[in-house]
Protein backbone atom coordinates (compact mmCIF):
# COMPACT_ATOMS: atom_id res chain seq x y z
CA UNK A 1 0.00 0.00 0.00
CA UNK A 2 1.17 3.53 -0.73
CA UNK A 3 1.08 6.32 1.82
CA UNK A 4 -2.01 7.70 0.06
CA UNK A 5 -3.71 4.29 0.28
CA UNK A 6 -3.04 4.11 4.01
CA UNK A 7 -4.36 7.63 4.60
CA UNK A 8 -7.49 7.07 2.49
CA UNK A 9 -8.30 3.73 4.13
CA UNK A 10 -7.73 5.11 7.63
CA UNK A 11 -9.70 8.28 6.93
CA UNK A 12 -12.74 6.41 5.62
CA UNK A 13 -12.67 4.21 8.71
CA UNK A 14 -11.98 7.09 11.08
CA UNK A 15 -14.31 9.93 10.09
CA UNK A 16 -17.57 8.08 10.91
CA UNK A 17 -16.10 7.00 14.27
CA UNK A 18 -14.92 10.56 14.92
CA UNK A 19 -18.37 11.95 14.19
CA UNK A 20 -19.95 9.18 16.25
CA UNK A 21 -17.63 9.96 19.17
CA UNK A 22 -18.36 13.64 18.68
CA UNK A 23 -22.06 12.82 18.88
CA UNK A 24 -21.46 10.93 22.14
CA UNK A 25 -19.59 13.77 23.79
CA UNK A 26 -21.97 16.33 22.30
CA UNK A 27 -24.66 14.96 24.60
CA UNK A 28 -22.60 16.28 27.51
CA UNK A 29 -21.68 19.46 25.63
CA UNK A 30 -25.33 20.22 24.84
CA UNK A 31 -26.32 19.51 28.43
CA UNK A 32 -23.60 21.82 29.78
CA UNK A 33 -24.46 24.63 27.35
CA UNK A 34 -28.16 24.49 28.12
CA UNK A 35 -27.74 23.94 31.86
CA UNK A 36 -25.25 26.82 31.89
CA UNK A 37 -28.10 29.12 30.97
CA UNK A 38 -29.60 28.32 34.38
CA UNK A 39 -26.51 29.73 36.16
CA UNK A 40 -23.16 28.75 37.66
CA UNK A 41 -24.70 26.62 40.44
CA UNK A 42 -26.55 24.11 38.19
CA UNK A 43 -23.50 24.02 35.88
CA UNK A 44 -21.24 23.17 38.84
CA UNK A 45 -23.69 20.46 39.95
CA UNK A 46 -23.67 19.06 36.40
CA UNK A 47 -19.85 19.06 36.51
CA UNK A 48 -19.78 17.17 39.80
CA UNK A 49 -22.35 14.58 38.70
CA UNK A 50 -20.72 14.04 35.32
CA UNK A 51 -17.29 13.75 36.94
CA UNK A 52 -18.48 10.65 38.81
CA UNK A 53 -20.60 9.21 36.01
CA UNK A 54 -18.07 9.79 33.24
CA UNK A 55 -15.41 7.72 35.04
CA UNK A 56 -17.76 4.75 35.33
CA UNK A 57 -19.12 5.18 31.80
CA UNK A 58 -15.64 5.27 30.26
CA UNK A 59 -14.69 2.09 32.13
CA UNK A 60 -17.73 0.43 30.58
CA UNK A 61 -16.84 1.71 27.11
CA UNK A 62 -13.34 0.33 27.65
CA UNK A 63 -14.74 -3.11 28.49
CA UNK A 64 -16.90 -3.04 25.35
CA UNK A 65 -13.83 -2.25 23.23
CA UNK A 66 -12.42 -5.68 24.03
CA UNK A 67 -14.68 -6.97 21.25
CA UNK A 68 -13.38 -4.83 18.40
CA UNK A 69 -9.77 -5.99 17.84
CA UNK A 70 -10.81 -9.64 18.21
CA UNK A 71 -13.61 -9.21 15.64
CA UNK A 72 -11.26 -7.34 13.29
CA UNK A 73 -8.61 -10.04 13.63
CA UNK A 74 -11.20 -12.79 12.99
CA UNK A 75 -12.43 -10.83 9.98
CA UNK A 76 -8.86 -10.72 8.64
CA UNK A 77 -8.78 -14.51 8.91
CA UNK A 78 -12.28 -14.91 7.39
CA UNK A 79 -13.80 -16.63 10.47
CA UNK A 80 -17.47 -15.53 10.46
CA UNK A 81 -18.64 -18.10 13.04
CA UNK A 82 -16.08 -16.79 15.54
CA UNK A 83 -17.35 -13.26 14.95
CA UNK A 84 -20.88 -14.37 15.84
CA UNK A 85 -19.68 -15.97 19.07
CA UNK A 86 -17.61 -12.92 19.97
CA UNK A 87 -20.76 -10.79 19.62
CA UNK A 88 -22.87 -13.03 21.89
CA UNK A 89 -20.20 -13.24 24.56
CA UNK A 90 -19.51 -9.51 24.36
CA UNK A 91 -23.20 -8.66 24.73
CA UNK A 92 -23.62 -10.52 28.01
CA UNK A 93 -20.30 -9.31 29.36
CA UNK A 94 -21.48 -5.73 28.71
CA UNK A 95 -24.96 -6.28 30.21
CA UNK A 96 -23.51 -7.72 33.42
CA UNK A 97 -20.88 -4.96 33.54
CA UNK A 98 -23.56 -2.28 33.19
CA UNK A 99 -25.49 -3.68 36.17
CA UNK A 100 -22.36 -3.81 38.31
CA UNK A 101 -21.44 -0.25 37.32
CA UNK A 102 -24.95 0.98 38.12
CA UNK A 103 -24.61 -0.45 41.62
CA UNK A 104 -21.21 1.22 41.98
CA UNK A 105 -22.60 4.66 41.05
CA UNK A 106 -25.52 4.24 43.43
CA UNK A 107 -23.02 3.64 46.21
CA UNK A 108 -20.78 6.53 45.17
CA UNK A 109 -23.71 8.93 45.01
CA UNK A 110 -24.22 8.55 48.75
CA UNK A 111 -20.66 9.73 49.38
CA UNK A 112 -20.76 13.06 47.52
CA UNK A 113 -21.37 14.86 50.81
CA UNK A 114 -17.92 13.75 52.01
CA UNK A 115 -15.98 15.25 49.08
CA UNK A 116 -15.81 18.71 50.65
CA UNK A 117 -17.94 20.22 47.88
CA UNK A 118 -20.34 23.15 48.33
CA UNK A 119 -23.50 21.70 49.89
CA UNK A 120 -25.82 23.48 47.46
CA UNK A 121 -23.92 21.84 44.56
CA UNK A 122 -24.24 18.35 46.08
CA UNK A 123 -28.00 18.73 46.65
CA UNK A 124 -28.52 19.43 42.93
CA UNK A 125 -25.98 16.87 41.71
CA UNK A 126 -27.29 13.69 43.41
CA UNK A 127 -30.69 13.33 41.66
CA UNK A 128 -29.13 14.31 38.31
CA UNK A 129 -26.45 11.63 38.77
CA UNK A 130 -29.03 8.96 39.55
CA UNK A 131 -31.03 9.78 36.40
CA UNK A 132 -28.07 9.59 34.00
CA UNK A 133 -26.85 6.39 35.70
CA UNK A 134 -30.01 4.67 34.45
CA UNK A 135 -28.62 5.15 30.91
CA UNK A 136 -25.69 2.77 31.53
CA UNK A 137 -27.56 -0.39 30.48
CA UNK A 138 -28.85 0.92 27.11
CA UNK A 139 -25.48 2.58 26.47
CA UNK A 140 -23.56 -0.67 27.01
CA UNK A 141 -25.92 -2.64 24.76
CA UNK A 142 -25.49 0.03 22.09
CA UNK A 143 -21.72 -0.24 22.53
CA UNK A 144 -21.86 -3.98 21.88
CA UNK A 145 -23.48 -3.50 18.49
CA UNK A 146 -21.25 -0.52 17.70
CA UNK A 147 -17.95 -2.19 18.57
CA UNK A 148 -18.86 -5.33 16.67
CA UNK A 149 -19.74 -3.33 13.54
CA UNK A 150 -16.53 -1.31 13.82
CA UNK A 151 -14.53 -4.53 14.09
CA UNK A 152 -15.97 -5.42 10.68
CA UNK A 153 -14.83 -1.99 9.39
CA UNK A 154 -18.46 -0.80 9.23
CA UNK A 155 -18.32 2.55 11.01
CA UNK A 156 -20.97 4.73 9.36
CA UNK A 157 -24.12 3.25 10.93
CA UNK A 158 -23.21 4.23 14.49
CA UNK A 159 -22.32 7.70 13.22
CA UNK A 160 -25.78 8.36 11.75
CA UNK A 161 -27.59 6.92 14.77
CA UNK A 162 -25.49 8.83 17.31
CA UNK A 163 -25.92 12.15 15.51
CA UNK A 164 -29.69 11.63 15.25
CA UNK A 165 -29.97 10.69 18.93
CA UNK A 166 -27.95 13.77 19.88
CA UNK A 167 -30.40 16.01 18.02
CA UNK A 168 -33.21 14.30 19.91
CA UNK A 169 -31.34 14.95 23.16
CA UNK A 170 -31.04 18.68 22.41
CA UNK A 171 -34.73 18.90 21.58
CA UNK A 172 -35.71 17.04 24.76
CA UNK A 173 -33.37 19.28 26.77
CA UNK A 174 -35.28 22.30 25.53
CA UNK A 175 -38.61 20.70 26.44
CA UNK A 176 -37.69 19.23 29.83
CA UNK A 177 -35.29 21.85 31.23
CA UNK A 178 -37.65 24.76 30.66
CA UNK A 179 -41.00 22.92 30.62
CA UNK A 180 -42.23 23.39 27.06
CA UNK A 181 -45.44 21.89 25.55
CA UNK A 182 -47.03 21.47 28.97
CA UNK A 183 -44.18 19.43 30.50
CA UNK A 184 -43.02 20.40 34.01
CA UNK A 185 -39.95 22.64 34.27
CA UNK A 186 -37.33 20.14 35.51
CA UNK A 187 -34.11 22.19 35.26
CA UNK A 188 -30.95 20.09 35.63
CA UNK A 189 -32.91 16.87 36.09
CA UNK A 190 -34.59 17.49 32.74
CA UNK A 191 -31.19 17.39 31.06
CA UNK A 192 -30.49 14.04 32.74
CA UNK A 193 -33.82 12.58 31.60
CA UNK A 194 -33.20 13.75 28.03
CA UNK A 195 -29.82 11.97 28.06
CA UNK A 196 -31.46 8.75 29.30
CA UNK A 197 -34.14 8.80 26.59
CA UNK A 198 -31.63 9.51 23.81
CA UNK A 199 -29.43 6.56 24.86
CA UNK A 200 -32.39 4.17 24.92
CA UNK A 201 -33.16 5.36 21.38
CA UNK A 202 -29.54 4.72 20.31
CA UNK A 203 -29.69 1.17 21.63
CA UNK A 204 -32.95 0.37 19.84
CA UNK A 205 -31.87 1.84 16.51
CA UNK A 206 -28.39 0.28 16.42
CA UNK A 207 -29.62 -3.09 17.62
CA UNK A 208 -32.50 -3.11 15.15
CA UNK A 209 -30.19 -2.28 12.26
CA UNK A 210 -27.59 -4.95 13.07
CA UNK A 211 -30.12 -7.71 13.72
CA UNK A 212 -32.35 -6.98 10.71
CA UNK A 213 -29.90 -5.79 8.04
CA UNK A 214 -29.11 -8.28 5.22
CA UNK A 215 -25.47 -7.12 5.43
CA UNK A 216 -25.01 -9.01 8.72
CA UNK A 217 -27.29 -11.98 8.00
CA UNK A 218 -24.45 -14.42 7.37
CA UNK A 219 -23.10 -13.92 10.89
CA UNK A 220 -26.39 -15.12 12.48
CA UNK A 221 -26.05 -12.89 15.54
CA UNK A 222 -27.93 -14.14 18.61
CA UNK A 223 -28.91 -12.30 21.77
CA UNK A 224 -28.67 -15.53 23.76
CA UNK A 225 -25.45 -17.21 24.86
CA UNK A 226 -25.65 -20.96 24.21
CA UNK A 227 -22.49 -22.82 25.23
CA UNK A 228 -20.54 -20.06 26.91
CA UNK A 229 -16.80 -20.28 26.20
CA UNK A 230 -14.76 -19.20 29.21
CA UNK A 231 -11.55 -18.90 27.13
CA UNK A 232 -13.40 -16.48 24.84
CA UNK A 233 -14.78 -14.53 27.82
CA UNK A 234 -11.27 -14.38 29.23
CA UNK A 235 -9.85 -13.18 25.89
CA UNK A 236 -12.38 -10.33 25.67
CA UNK A 237 -11.87 -9.30 29.28
CA UNK A 238 -8.07 -9.44 28.99
CA UNK A 239 -8.37 -6.61 26.48
CA UNK A 240 -11.51 -4.92 27.79
CA UNK A 241 -10.70 -4.61 31.51
CA UNK A 242 -7.22 -3.06 31.05
CA UNK A 243 -8.70 -0.78 28.39
CA UNK A 244 -11.37 0.25 30.89
CA UNK A 245 -8.70 1.00 33.47
CA UNK A 246 -6.77 3.04 30.91
CA UNK A 247 -9.85 5.20 30.47
CA UNK A 248 -10.43 5.30 34.24
CA UNK A 249 -6.92 6.48 35.04
CA UNK A 250 -7.18 9.35 32.57
CA UNK A 251 -10.81 10.33 33.09
CA UNK A 252 -10.65 9.94 36.88
CA UNK A 253 -7.60 12.21 36.87
CA UNK A 254 -9.71 14.95 35.28
CA UNK A 255 -12.61 14.11 37.62
CA UNK A 256 -10.31 14.41 40.62
CA UNK A 257 -9.15 17.70 39.16
CA UNK A 258 -12.81 18.78 39.17
CA UNK A 259 -13.06 17.88 42.86
CA UNK A 260 -9.94 19.96 43.59
CA UNK A 261 -11.51 22.80 41.60
CA UNK A 262 -14.47 22.59 43.95
CA UNK A 263 -12.10 23.24 46.84
CA UNK A 264 -11.18 26.51 45.14
CA UNK A 265 -14.79 27.59 44.55
CA UNK A 266 -17.94 27.37 42.41
CA UNK A 267 -16.55 29.61 39.64
CA UNK A 268 -13.37 27.54 39.39
CA UNK A 269 -15.43 24.35 39.08
CA UNK A 270 -17.71 25.89 36.44
CA UNK A 271 -14.73 27.24 34.46
CA UNK A 272 -13.02 23.86 34.62
CA UNK A 273 -16.19 22.16 33.37
CA UNK A 274 -16.44 24.45 30.35
CA UNK A 275 -12.77 24.12 29.35
CA UNK A 276 -12.79 20.36 29.91
CA UNK A 277 -16.04 20.03 27.96
CA UNK A 278 -14.45 21.76 24.97
CA UNK A 279 -11.19 19.77 25.25
CA UNK A 280 -13.21 16.55 25.37
CA UNK A 281 -14.55 17.29 21.88
CA UNK A 282 -11.12 17.12 20.25
CA UNK A 283 -10.12 14.21 22.50
CA UNK A 284 -13.12 12.08 21.58
CA UNK A 285 -12.51 12.78 17.90
CA UNK A 286 -8.89 11.72 18.41
CA UNK A 287 -10.20 8.47 19.87
CA UNK A 288 -12.03 8.03 16.56
CA UNK A 289 -8.65 7.99 14.85
CA UNK A 290 -7.41 5.66 17.59
CA UNK A 291 -10.27 3.25 16.85
CA UNK A 292 -9.42 3.32 13.15
CA UNK A 293 -5.80 2.60 14.05
CA UNK A 294 -6.86 -0.31 16.25
CA UNK A 295 -8.98 -1.77 13.44
CA UNK A 296 -6.24 -1.35 10.83
CA UNK A 297 -3.52 -2.83 13.04
CA UNK A 298 -5.54 -5.83 14.27
CA UNK A 299 -6.84 -6.58 10.77
CA UNK A 300 -3.32 -6.64 9.35
CA UNK A 301 -2.22 -8.89 12.22
CA UNK A 302 -5.06 -11.25 11.25
CA UNK A 303 -3.77 -11.25 7.68
CA UNK A 304 -0.21 -11.84 8.90
CA UNK A 305 1.19 -8.71 7.24
CA UNK A 306 3.34 -7.12 9.94
CA UNK A 307 4.97 -4.52 7.70
CA UNK A 308 1.56 -3.15 6.68
CA UNK A 309 0.56 -3.25 10.36
CA UNK A 310 3.46 -0.98 11.31
CA UNK A 311 2.82 1.35 8.39
CA UNK A 312 -0.87 1.64 9.27
CA UNK A 313 -0.04 2.55 12.87
CA UNK A 314 2.50 5.20 11.93
CA UNK A 315 0.07 6.81 9.48
CA UNK A 316 -2.54 7.18 12.24
CA UNK A 317 0.01 8.86 14.51
CA UNK A 318 0.76 11.36 11.75
CA UNK A 319 -2.92 12.04 11.10
CA UNK A 320 -3.72 12.71 14.76
CA UNK A 321 -0.82 15.16 15.09
CA UNK A 322 -2.21 17.22 12.19
CA UNK A 323 -5.75 17.12 13.58
CA UNK A 324 -4.82 18.05 17.15
CA UNK A 325 -2.57 20.88 15.99
CA UNK A 326 -5.58 22.38 14.20
CA UNK A 327 -7.64 21.94 17.41
CA UNK A 328 -4.98 23.79 19.41
CA UNK A 329 -5.11 26.74 17.02
CA UNK A 330 -8.91 26.90 17.41
CA UNK A 331 -8.63 26.91 21.22
CA UNK A 332 -6.06 29.70 21.13
CA UNK A 333 -7.98 31.85 18.63
CA UNK A 334 -11.48 31.47 20.15
CA UNK A 335 -10.66 31.07 23.84
CA UNK A 336 -13.02 33.87 24.89
CA UNK A 337 -15.81 33.19 22.42
CA UNK A 338 -16.23 29.45 23.09
CA UNK A 339 -16.89 29.78 26.87
CA UNK A 340 -19.48 32.49 26.15
CA UNK A 341 -21.59 29.79 24.47
CA UNK A 342 -22.00 28.16 27.88
CA UNK A 343 -22.43 31.04 30.31
CA UNK A 344 -22.47 34.86 30.51
CA UNK A 345 -20.57 35.19 33.81
CA UNK A 346 -17.43 37.30 33.01
CA UNK A 347 -15.31 35.68 35.75
CA UNK A 348 -16.11 32.14 34.62
CA UNK A 349 -15.47 33.06 30.97
CA UNK A 350 -12.08 34.61 31.81
CA UNK A 351 -10.98 31.54 33.79
CA UNK A 352 -12.19 29.17 31.07
CA UNK A 353 -10.29 31.16 28.45
CA UNK A 354 -7.03 30.89 30.39
CA UNK A 355 -7.55 27.14 30.86
CA UNK A 356 -8.19 26.74 27.13
CA UNK A 357 -4.67 28.06 26.49
CA UNK A 358 -3.30 25.16 28.57
CA UNK A 359 -5.72 22.79 26.81
CA UNK A 360 -4.27 23.95 23.50
CA UNK A 361 -0.79 23.10 24.75
CA UNK A 362 -1.70 19.50 25.55
CA UNK A 363 -3.65 18.79 22.37
CA UNK A 364 -0.75 17.05 20.61
CA UNK A 365 0.09 14.95 23.68
CA UNK A 366 -3.58 14.05 24.16
CA UNK A 367 -3.94 12.92 20.55
CA UNK A 368 -0.72 10.90 20.47
CA UNK A 369 -1.51 9.08 23.70
CA UNK A 370 -5.07 8.29 22.51
CA UNK A 371 -3.78 6.81 19.24
CA UNK A 372 -0.97 5.03 21.10
CA UNK A 373 -3.49 3.24 23.28
CA UNK A 374 -5.57 2.36 20.20
CA UNK A 375 -2.84 0.88 18.00
CA UNK A 376 -1.34 -1.05 20.92
CA UNK A 377 -4.82 -2.42 21.66
CA UNK A 378 -4.84 -3.65 18.06
CA UNK A 379 -1.72 -5.63 18.97
CA UNK A 380 -3.53 -6.88 22.11
CA UNK A 381 -0.86 -5.08 24.15
CA UNK A 382 -2.73 -3.55 27.08
CA UNK A 383 -0.84 -4.26 30.31
CA UNK A 384 2.19 -1.98 29.82
CA UNK A 385 0.06 0.93 28.47
CA UNK A 386 -2.27 0.58 31.46
CA UNK A 387 0.63 0.79 33.92
CA UNK A 388 2.13 3.74 32.03
CA UNK A 389 -1.20 5.58 32.17
CA UNK A 390 -1.58 4.92 35.91
CA UNK A 391 1.90 6.20 36.76
CA UNK A 392 1.79 9.25 34.49
CA UNK A 393 -1.48 10.58 35.91
CA UNK A 394 -1.64 9.37 39.48
CA UNK A 395 2.04 9.18 40.45
CA UNK A 396 3.03 12.43 38.73
CA UNK A 397 0.30 14.51 37.03
CA UNK A 398 -2.22 14.89 39.87
CA UNK A 399 0.27 15.19 42.77
CA UNK A 400 2.19 17.79 40.79
CA UNK A 401 -1.05 19.61 39.94
CA UNK A 402 -2.02 19.67 43.63
CA UNK A 403 1.43 21.00 44.59
CA UNK A 404 1.32 23.73 41.95
CA UNK A 405 -2.26 24.72 42.77
CA UNK A 406 -2.22 24.77 46.57
CA UNK A 407 1.42 24.90 47.65
CA UNK A 408 2.68 27.34 45.04
CA UNK A 409 -0.61 29.25 44.86
CA UNK A 410 -1.21 28.77 41.11
CA UNK A 411 -4.85 27.80 41.69
CA UNK A 412 -6.83 26.30 38.80
CA UNK A 413 -3.96 26.75 36.35
CA UNK A 414 -1.60 24.67 38.50
CA UNK A 415 -4.00 21.71 38.40
CA UNK A 416 -4.12 21.85 34.61
CA UNK A 417 -0.33 22.18 34.26
CA UNK A 418 0.02 18.96 36.24
CA UNK A 419 -2.38 17.21 33.86
CA UNK A 420 -0.45 18.59 30.89
CA UNK A 421 2.75 16.98 32.16
CA UNK A 422 0.97 13.65 32.77
CA UNK A 423 -0.43 13.63 29.22
CA UNK A 424 2.95 14.44 27.67
CA UNK A 425 4.76 11.62 29.48
CA UNK A 426 2.04 9.11 28.57
CA UNK A 427 2.22 10.10 24.89
CA UNK A 428 6.00 9.66 24.76
CA UNK A 429 5.91 6.24 26.43
CA UNK A 430 3.12 4.89 24.20
CA UNK A 431 4.72 6.11 20.97
CA UNK A 432 8.01 4.45 21.94
CA UNK A 433 6.14 1.26 22.90
CA UNK A 434 4.45 1.00 19.49
CA UNK A 435 7.66 1.72 17.59
CA UNK A 436 9.62 -0.95 19.44
CA UNK A 437 6.86 -3.58 19.58
CA UNK A 438 5.79 -3.23 15.94
CA UNK A 439 9.42 -3.45 14.82
CA UNK A 440 9.87 -6.60 16.88
CA UNK A 441 6.72 -8.18 15.41
CA UNK A 442 7.82 -7.28 11.89
CA UNK A 443 11.23 -8.89 12.40
CA UNK A 444 9.75 -12.01 13.98
CA UNK A 445 7.23 -12.67 11.18
CA UNK A 446 8.44 -11.02 7.98
CA UNK A 447 5.84 -10.95 5.21
CA UNK A 448 6.06 -9.78 1.61
CA UNK A 449 4.65 -6.27 1.49
CA UNK A 450 5.30 -3.47 -0.92
CA UNK A 451 7.11 -0.58 0.78
CA UNK A 452 5.26 2.62 1.48
CA UNK A 453 5.75 5.24 -1.18
CA UNK A 454 4.48 8.74 -1.73
CA UNK A 455 2.43 8.99 -4.92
Amino acid sequence: MTLRDHINTTFHLAYPVMLSQLGQVSVGVADSMMVGQLGALPLAASSLGNSIFFVVMMFGIGISMGITPLVSKADGKGKSHRISRLFSHGLWINVIASLLMTGAVLGLSQGLHFLNQPEEVVILAVPYLLIITASLLPLMVFQTFKQMAEGLSQTRQAMFITIFANLVNVFLNWILIWGKFGFPEMGLNGAGLATLISRVLMMLMMGGYILLSPRYKRYQFKLTLPGASFPMISRILKIGIPTGFQFIFEVSAFSTAAIMMGWIGVNALAGHQIALNLASISYMMATGLATAGMIRVSNQVGKGDMKAMRQAGLVVFGMVVVFMFASALIFFAFRYFLPSLYIDDPEVIALSASLLVIAGLFQLSDGVQAVGLGVLRGLEDVKVPTIATLLAYWALGLPLGYFLAFNLGMGAHGIWYGLLIGLTITAAVLLYRFLSLSKKRMEEKPKISSPISIT
